[in-house]
């Protein structure tokens, strides 16, 4: 009998599926702005409001705040600022009340149920603030897609403490939700963006004509003054209204984000910011990445999509307060599931992915956001996975091994979450792999928006245990543990 057949027969790893799951919860809102319409309507929403006396005014704004006061954290500066986002659409308001701004405001906002639809596909790291917890305990914090109407998908976070005895404590959501704020200050390195805008395919020459007039670290707005001048000078290449839509689309889609300090892991949501998020942002997979001087960052890849394309995209952090947003550029920065290893190996970032849709891959690079060259890693070989492999997030480093979560795609499309073992020292050699999954969708788990799924972005090692979260079928999340050294036990044998 053959080696493969024997290992067929072994008993299954012990998986344990925790009693915690993860639902969507239609009650938790942000506030969007709402424009109903062109700017014709604009005017006329405001002109009525102009037209209320003072005391219907006072009464209206009185009941709209009665309504939806605790249902955010302060709707009235949420009104200030959907004001001031149309009033732009009119002649100078300056002779309104304070009251009746506040009001108009109130016109041009909406609520947005976030995970009106879904709550899945989470990611769990280590916490940024481990303070007084025991010290066999960790504090981890955990990012979920979330998708609300229109099938938009955003980032939420929840957090809480993994104990010594497997026991997890999930601290409770808070009430309100909010969103990061683009940062007005925004600023952009010009060699950064100079290669971005040639690695999207335009000339050197038309980028330089813009470039030249800009300073080392420019604005949004310094950006658009020398495109207007580049143009008015001549440039035949930045008339064409495509070229000057590149440029821009880049400029949007590489952001800063500004958080309340004091708001909790779970009030804070990640929702499209830029042109090419406006469909979603999907699979965000975090990572503790600690660089050789020691310093900690919190990196977070994820799929941008805008209706028709996606795009690589890469999340920045150090306190979740300021976030930084850049594009992923290079000829091997493509398709989704990119993972990003927690440390640099041999002086290089290392990613794992899979740029072709179909196979794994792993990257090294000398600068985080561009990715010129790649090594095939695995092809799909076990039934249960000859659609297609990629990886379940971020690689965690074992004394044996850096220890991949995969998942596979069989038939009838069905997601299974498999493992597999890399060399430290070389990522692209395989020491072992399951040849069955690791987690297969139950039958209180196959049915959701997408069948017949199971997927994580991200685990979390603890101890001597694995600490699985995982989506379920594009609905909801659960939680499943499993023993380290018998997982890593069976990868070696």
């Amino acid at each position: 009998m053959s080696e493969q057949a024997v290992r067929g027969r072994r008993r299954p790893l012990d998986v344990c599926r925790l009693p915690i799951r993860f639902e969507h919860d239609q009650r938790r809102v942000i506030t969007r702005l709402f424009v109903p319409g062109g700017a014709g309507r604009v005017r006329n929403v405001i002109q009525r409001v102009r037209q209320l006396s003072e005391d219907q005014v006072r009464h209206t704004l009185a009941a709209v705040l009665a309504n939806f006061v605790d249902r955010h954290r302060d709707i009235e500066a949420v009104f200030d600022e959907h004001y001031e986002a149309v009033a732009g659409h009119v002649a100078p308001l300056d002779d309104m009340s304070r009251d009746r701004r506040r009001l108009i405001g109130s016109y041009f906002t909406m609520e947005y149920s976030i995970e009106a639809a879904a709550l899945f596909n989470p990611s769990i790291v280590e916490h940024p603030n481990q303070t007084r917890l025991p010290s066999d305990a960790v504090r981890f914090l955990m990012s979920l897609r979330a998708t609300g109407e229109g099938h938009i998908s955003s980032v939420v976070f929840r957090s809480g403490v993994i104990h010594a005895d497997q026991t997890i404590c999930f601290d409770p959501p808070s009430r309100y939700a909010q969103v990061g704020r683009i940062r007005p200050d925004k600023r952009y390195q010009k060699p950064l963006f100079r290669r971005k805008l040639l690695d999207i395919g335009l000339t050197a020459r038309t980028v330089d004509h813009v470039m030249d007039r800009l300073p080392e670290s420019f604005t949004f707005g310094q950006l658009e003054e020398a495109m207007s001048e580049a143009q008015e000078d001549g440039a035949e290449t930045l008339r064409r209204e495509d070229v000057g839509q590149s440029i821009l689309w880049l400029a949007r889609s590489n952001y800063q984000l500004e958080l309340p300090r004091d708001a909790h892991a779970s009030e804070i949501v990640l929702f499209p910011q830029s042109e090419s998020e406006s469909g979603g942002i999907e699979d965000l997979r975090m990572v503790r990445f600690v660089d050789d001087d020691g310093s900690v960052t919190y990196y977070g890849t994820y799929t941008a999509y805008d209706g028709y394309h996606i795009l690589p995209q890469l999340m920045e952090t150090k306190d979740l307060v300021h976030i930084s947003v850049h594009t992923l550029n290079g000829a091997v920065a493509q398709n989704k599931g990119m993972a990003l290893f927690p440390r640099r190996i041999g002086g290089h970032y290392v990613m794992c992915s899979r740029i072709d849709g179909e196979n794994l891959y792993i990257m090294y690079s000398d600068m985080l956001h561009f990715w010129e060259s790649a090594e095939l890693l695995q092809a799909p070989r076990h039934p249960w996975e000859l659609i297609q492999v990629g990886n379940c997030g971020s690689p965690l480093e074992t004394p044996e091994g850096w220890l991949l979560l995969t998942h596979g795609v069989g038939p009838m499309r069905r997601y299974c979450i498999g493992a597999m073992l890399l060399q430290l020292d070389d990522p692209t050699k395989v020491i072992g792999s399951l040849d069955e999954p690791l987690i297969v969708p139950t039958e209180d788990e196959r049915e959701g928006y997408v069948p017949n799924v199971v997927y994580s972005c991200g685990a979390l090692i603890h101890g001597n245990y694995l600490y699985i979260p995982y989506g379920m079928s594009d609905w909801a999340a659960g939680m499943a543990i499993v023993r380290l050294d018998e997982l890593l036990d069976r990868l070696l044998g």
